[in-house]
Order: C-alpha cells, then structure tokens, then sequence
C-alpha cells in the first residue's frame, strides 16, 4: 500500500468553473439525438487538465489507494495521470478482445443488445483499494460492469468517479445502489435526451 504522496497544487480561482467550461457539448454525434460531451478541449488545456488532476488528487490523497483503475478509454488519458500523481499503480479496463493476457469479462446491457469488457486476472489483488475512473457516466452499464469486475476480483472499489454526470439518465443513481460512493466534477442536465445518449 502506497503512502500519501506530497502534493503541491496549482491555485486556480474556480477549478470547477474551469473544467465545466472547456466541456464542448457537440450534437448529434455519434448519431442523431445524442449530444456528446467532449473532454479533448479540457485536456488540452494545460491550466484545466492541471486544475482537474489536482482536484482529484487533494480528494484522494489521504484514501491510502493501491491503484487507479481506468475504463477504457477516456478513463485512461486523465486515470494514468491521476495514478501517477497520487504514487499507485494503473489499471485499465479495456473492451474486449483488447487485452493480451488472459483476461475475467463482464457483459453490460445497452439499449439495443449488449458489450463486454475485460480486465487481466491478474490486476488487482484481494482486499487491494481502488479508485475507479471514466469521463463520463450517463446509464451507468459500463461503470456498473467495471465495478462488478473488480469486487470479483476482491478488489475494495473506494470510490466510483467520474469527470461528467448526467443524473437524468440515471447512471449515478445505479451506482449508489451498489453502495459504492459516486463522485463526479459536475454535472449535466440531460432530461430531454433520448434513450441512446452518450455511452458511459
């Protein structure tokens, strides 16, 4: 088990403020009816990835983490990061078919069929606490998936978090039934999107 890393954050006047403001919202992508919610403005800028990478860290530094677990793949480009910054290990969790080693799956509901993702059997050790990241959650099914592998594997999940909530469609909702604590930078209103909003 890592220990508490020292830390020394940039002042930003509202992180928040900040982070929400670089979320570009692009309608109509991938498919009529969903508007994306895309990060790529905020990461690449250096102020605002900085503000959002601090903003986790001073939230977990003190949890006594082992690993930073990451859903493929937007939870990987700010996990890693977050991982590294708070001196623990990185996991992804990656769709399946993706990982070369041999793999435990679960399969996630979506609105027309279902998807699987994958994580080594080798990853997380009993008993090890994790922090579990994504971009977004909207109906929750991949985080849900990413949850249940990891208490299979015995992993202690610590907390779920997210950069982007869209409560209206119920994901962060789901999460707490699993009694696992949700967090998310902010949020959304999504109350007039379409059952096929944004994956997450």
């Amino acid at each position: 088990m890592s220990t508490a890393p020292s830390y020394a954050p940039v002042a930003h006047q509202d992180p928040v403020k900040l982070i929400r403001g670089l979320i570009r919202e692009v309608p109509d992508w991938p498919q009529p009816g969903i508007m994306f919610r895309d990060i790529t403005p905020l990461i690449q800028d250096a102020a605002a990835f900085h503000a959002l990478i601090d903003l986790f860290v001073l939230r977990h530094m003190r949890q006594r983490l082992d690993l930073v677990v990451g859903i493929d793949a937007r939870g990987f480009i700010f996990g890693s990061a977050l991982a590294y910054a708070l001196n623990v290990g990185f996991v992804p969790i990656r769709k399946k078919g993706k990982l070369p080693f041999k793999t435990m799956g679960q399969s996630y509901t979506l609105e027309y069929g279902h998807s699987d993702v994958e994580i080594h059997v080798d990853a997380v050790q009993p008993g090890q606490r994790v922090l579990l990241v994504d971009d977004l959650v909207a109906t929750g099914g991949t985080m849900l998936a990413a949850i249940k592998l990891l208490q299979r594997l015995g992993g202690n999940v610590i907390e779920a978090a997210a950069i982007v909530d869209l409560p209206d469609l119920g994901g962060s909702r789901a999460i707490a039934k699993t009694e696992t604590p949700f967090f998310s930078v902010c949020q959304f209103a999504d109350a007039a999107a379409p059952p096929a909003t944004q994956a997450g």
